[in-house]
């Protein structure tokens, strides 16, 4: 039977990369959008915006999915492959949330921006 530790390991690393890579595509494509909308007179001000919070998002990302999975934490709780697959799925999911309620922040966020630029045209 393989570890049940890399059971837990390579999926979460495979998975968290690419759901970071694909989010980050998403949202910057939607982003570029939104934010060249708000900025109507400095396009070349948005891309940077654009590509700044893209980066932001990659740091963001890796580093919660780094603190999510603690090696002493993984090698206490996984026994087997259940356990592995159990410890992964709530690994995964809390990552997610995290990421959901930060790109919620962040809406919130340039909703207000987009506010104040309309309030001064």
């Amino acid at each position: 039977m393989p570890n049940p530790i890399l059971l837990v390991y390579l999926p979460y690393a495979a998975i968290a990369i690419t759901l970071t890579i694909w989010l980050a595509r998403t949202l910057s494509r939607h982003g570029g959008l939104f934010l060249r909308a708000v900025f109507k007179d400095r396009p070349d001000l948005a891309d940077a915006i654009n590509q700044l919070l893209v980066i932001g998002f990659y740091l963001v990302n890796i580093g919660w999915a780094l603190l999510l999975l603690r090696a002493n934490e993984v090698e206490n709780q996984v026994h087997s492959p259940t356990d592995a697959i159990a410890l992964l799925t709530t690994r995964l999911g809390t990552l997610l949330l995290l990421l959901g309620v930060a790109h919620l922040a962040n809406l919130y966020v340039f909703h207000r921006v987009r506010r104040g630029a309309e309030a001064t045209t």
